[in-house]
């Protein structure tokens, strides 16, 4: 083996052989267990949530694979209706040409060459971080299979009424041009004004008092409703008001959803132009005023000097004209609830147009009892309420979207506008018996991407055909997928496997937190905190992560604070770290949080964690290579039982972290036993004997046969969550250890069985620690270097502690550095000299002969000083509050740490400090 590990050396080598080998495929033998990858965009390249998810799915099919499980993970990329439309079209823009000059055939097939280009990304990025997906069966949501199987559910939806086509308010984007569902639409509070506008009555004197947001639309207005129980215009009801600048009259209306507390307790209701208003003009029979268009421009039902200005042009001058008028009583700051599009970021319209929609509460229902009777289980189970409120609360589904780029709606239209749904044109004619020489055009509009992702789970594997690999892989396992999503797939995914399989999609869901910075923000192209995780697997250049963050940015005035914050963060760019380090970093992340912070000082811990298995790994091998390692005769040591028993207990945490989707606590269980039991203690401990003169032949091939089969043991361990170096030093070591096959990942996984608890071991070996600790820690008390062999001298030492003496003395010495220990008579006075304790026993050891008495009083001296003045400066420092309130929270939290623990080193000296007194004093 190398003396360095090398992540760049080994991975995308054997990533290829995986992949040349055909070990990702399904065996066909077992019991099945799948997944499917929640598809990524095909515009997009993997984000940090994007890996720490696949890492989840990755080590669930590595584990069960090597379990006996006849496992697929079922790759693919999502069409992205929007997303993608909006890149070709930008680089149209940029070479001075557009969609509307292409037509739509060519800007399709422009769409496609796209794609079969640039549109790969995703798939190098997933082999980049180990992804052990079966390739040859990667789908993509617009591929002939998965679109047949979209239109046939369009087509049986709409047989049983299900799918239907309507005028209705919707969520519309004028940048985009398209209508929006509920969930594509992003709602933050932002700063505006008030308007209270006066509409004067139709007869007599006087006007009443409305407040509004949007006045540009008044000339949508259709009634001013107040609350029916309001004395203060109860006598109004039925009457009529004129609507300024409309030169028209609306009736004064009673209904319960007015607010009588709020503003003055009149609403202006504009049914074409707001949600609740629409609600409202259906109870009351109100006509629907459409009065802006798909551009959000004022259209021609406006009065004449208002039309064509853009809806914030147009709200400037009715403002002016109202103050002109004197109808306008005050303006008051407000923040309000802006809707805006999750991908143009455009301020959203409620628009009076045709869309298609799903007919969603009796497909909700099933799907709703599948969850409660147990059919479906969330993981943490809590989410299983947030399912249950959106669901129960559910409307209708807008599925239709005018864009070019999706899966068209097979909907025929002819001259007269009647509509025909079919599977395509030629079964409309024949269903609908329409002659060949009658005209007919197909809906221009697309289906929402939403629609085709919802049937991901079977269409992937061949429905509505009756094929091999749906009768076997679906119903899948488990979905894997962040709490964000829920709403958008994961209900949708239920609701559509339970109508057109008759079972749910997966039997669980296992909902993870989301990755945010360090600092606990959402990672975000906009805060400049966004990390690449390719960036930390190759590494890159600070010049390269300023560059890469500043590009494409929406808001160019953002770029110095960017620049300053990525300094600041990686003054020297981010080191390479290695797939694997960057994979363990995410499974430690792995807990039932809603929010994970990401923090590089993790990913550089693993890293170490790498190189230690590494080392372990070469020290293993130069010991047991060319050595005879037959079983015969060998017999284990105190250690060799020890660790054997440890390394039992660690896999049977696995084995539970595995099961409850805590994958957090399979790698913690991991890290303990391979950095603390296994290297800092066992490798030690076999030094003792491997490298004794006094140790017989059968204790070193007993000590040579547990070192390697614990190793290759341990290996097949962290293959899930570690699979390069894993894989790598197997190769190596599973011959030594008996182990066949061509690679880790088809080996089976170990198994606490045949290494049971041996709790006589483990009390003796934690007598050994805990003696050799103690003198450790008298070691650094006395800053004694580790080198230099000192006297010990046990006091109060009990039978037990003797035998015990006996039986590990050899790696006493070794380990503790320590000579033979002599054992105070009853009565015999102690030396001066630094304690630990041992149960009731006490480990001295003398200081006559280790110091020079006034030269380390000096020392300890100047130490406590130093101490104690850092203790002040950083007491102070904390003691002040705007210090407190202003610094970032990991900053303060590092600053308390060092604080208690500069209080216990003053302590700790201070007591080095009286033992040397007494020296000098005896």
């Amino acid at each position: 083996m190398d003396k360095a590990f090398s992540p760049a050396d080994i991975e995308s080598r054997i990533y290829a052989r995986w992949e040349a080998g055909g070990w990702f495929a399904p065996t066909g033998s077992g019991p099945a267990y799948s997944i499917v990858i929640p598809p990524p965009n095909v515009t997009g390249t993997l984000h940090m949530g994007h890996a720490f998810q696949d890492t989840i799915m990755d080590a669930l099919i590595r584990y069960h694979r090597m379990s006996g499980f006849d496992t697929l993970w079922q790759p693919g990329t999502d069409h992205a209706g929007i997303a993608t439309q909006m890149v070709v079209e930008r680089q149209l823009n940029a070479a001075g040409t557009s969609r509307l000059d292409l037509g739509r055939e060519a800007f399709v097939r422009r769409v496609w060459e796209w794609k079969e280009t640039s549109g790969g990304s995703i798939a190098r990025q997933l082999r980049r971080l180990g992804a052990s997906v079966d390739w040859r069966r990667d789908r993509f949501t617009m591929d002939p299979g998965l679109s047949a199987a979209v239109t046939e559910v369009f087509v049986r939806l709409h047989q049983e009424g299900l799918v239907y086509r309507g005028k209705r308010l919707v969520n519309w984007d004028p940048v985009l041009k398209t209508a929006l569902s509920d969930l594509e639409v992003m709602a933050e509070e932002e700063s505006g004004s008030l308007w209270h506008l006066r509409y004067p009555l139709r007869r007599g004197e006087g006007h009443l008092v409305v407040a509004t947001t949007r006045p540009e639309t008044l000339f949508g207005d259709t009634a001013v409703a107040v609350h029916p129980e309001d004395e203060r215009y109860r006598h109004l009801i039925g009457q009529e008001l004129r609507l300024p600048l409309a030169d028209r009259f609306i009736p004064v209306i009673a209904d319960d959803y007015v607010d009588p507390a709020f503003g003055s307790g009149c609403v202006k209701i504009t049914p074409a132009h707001d949600f609740n208003d629409y609600e409202v003009g259906q109870r009351h029979g109100l006509p629907l005023i459409n009065v802006m268009t798909e551009e959000a421009a004022l259209n021609e039902a406006v009065p004449p000097a208002y039309r064509g200005l853009d809806r914030a042009a147009a709200r400037q001058k009715v403002v002016a004209d109202l103050t002109a008028l004197g109808l306008i009583e005050r303006i008051e700051p407000h923040k309000s609830m802006v809707p805006r599009g999750d991908r143009s970021n455009a301020i959203l319209e409620p628009l009076l147009t045709d869309q298609w929609f799903v007919r969603i509460a009796p497909l909700a229902e099933p799907a709703i009892r599948a969850v409660e009777d147990g059919r479906v289980r969330f993981v943490p189970e809590n989410w299983s309420a947030v399912y249950f409120e959106w669901m129960r609360n559910i409307k209708d589904w807008c599925i239709s979207r005018q864009l070019w780029w999706g899966h068209r709606i097979p909907a025929w239209y002819d001259a007269e506008g009647r509509c025909y749904v079919a599977r395509d044109e030629a079964q409309a004619r024949a269903a609908y018996g329409i002659d060949a020489s009658v005209p007919l055009r197909q809906d221009e509009d697309v289906l929402d991407t939403w629609f085709s992702s919802a049937l991901w789970p079977f269409s992937t594997q061949g429905w509505p055909q009756d094929t091999a690999a749906l009768r076997k892989y679906y119903p899948t396992s488990v979905l894997v997928t962040g709490f964000d999503i829920i709403f958008f797939w994961v209900a949708r995914m239920i609701m559509m496997g339970l109508k057109f399989t008759g079972e749910a999609p997966f039997r669980e869901v296992y909902v993870h937190g989301l990755i945010r910075d360090h600092d606990g923000q959402k990672m975000s192209k906009s805060k400049g905190n966004v990390i690449d995780p390719l960036d930390v697997v190759d590494g890159i250049t600070l010049e390269d992560l300023l560059a890469k963050r500043t590009a494409g940015l929406m808001q160019p005035q953002m770029k110095p604070v960017i620049e300053k914050a990525t300094r600041r963060q990686f003054p020297g760019g981010i080191p390479a770290f290695g797939t694997d380090a960057l994979r363990l970093c995410f499974a430690s992340l792995a807990t039932q949080s809603r929010d994970l912070r990401f923090d590089m000082s993790r990913v550089e811990n693993y890293r170490n964690f790498c190189n230690k298995l590494w080392n372990a790994a070469r020290y293993a091998l130069m010991n047991v290579e060319g050595q005879d390692l037959r079983p015969e005769g060998a017999r284990p040591s105190l250690a060799d039982r020890w660790i054997q028993a440890r390394l039992g207990a660690a896999l049977g945490r696995i084995a539970a972290g595995f099961a409850e989707y805590r994958i957090d606590a399979v790698c913690n269980a991991l890290y303990e036993f391979t950095w603390h039991e296994f290297c800092d203690w066992y490798l030690e401990l076999s030094k003792a004997v491997l490298q004794s003169d006094s140790a017989d032949e059968s204790e070193k091939r007993a000590t040579r046969r547990t070192l390697v089969h614990t190793l290759e043991a341990l290996l097949r361990a962290l293959h899930p969550l570690a699979p390069f170096i894993s894989e790598e030093i197997w190769q190596r070591v599973a011959p030594l250890a008996g182990a066949a096959g061509e690679t880790i990942m088809r080996a089976p996984f170990p198994t606490a069985g045949g290494l049971p608890a041996d709790p006589e071991a483990e009390a003796q070996m934690r007598w050994v620690m805990d003696f050799i600790l103690g003198v450790r820690q008298i070691r650094g008390e006395m800053d004694i270097a580790p080198s230099r062999r000192i006297e010990v001298v046990l006091q109060n030492a009990a039978p037990a502690d003797l035998r015990s003496l006996r039986a590990t003395l050899p790696y006493l010495m070794r380990l503790a550095g320590i000579g033979e220990p002599r054992v105070l008579a009853a009565g015999e006075s102690a030396p001066i000299a630094a304690v630990a304790l041992l149960g009731g026993m006490q480990i001295l050891v003398p200081m006559a002969g280790l110091i020079e008495p006034a030269a380390e009083l000096e020392r300890l001296g100047k130490r406590r000083r130093r101490a104690e003045a850092d203790l002040q400066k950083l007491d102070a420092k904390l003691s002040n509050g705007d210090f407190a309130k202003n610094a970032p929270a990991d900053v303060v939290a590092k600053d308390r740490q060092r604080l208690a623990e500069l209080r216990v080193e003053i302590g700790q000296l201070a007591a080095q400090i009286s033992r040397v007194q007494a020296m000098l004093a005896g």
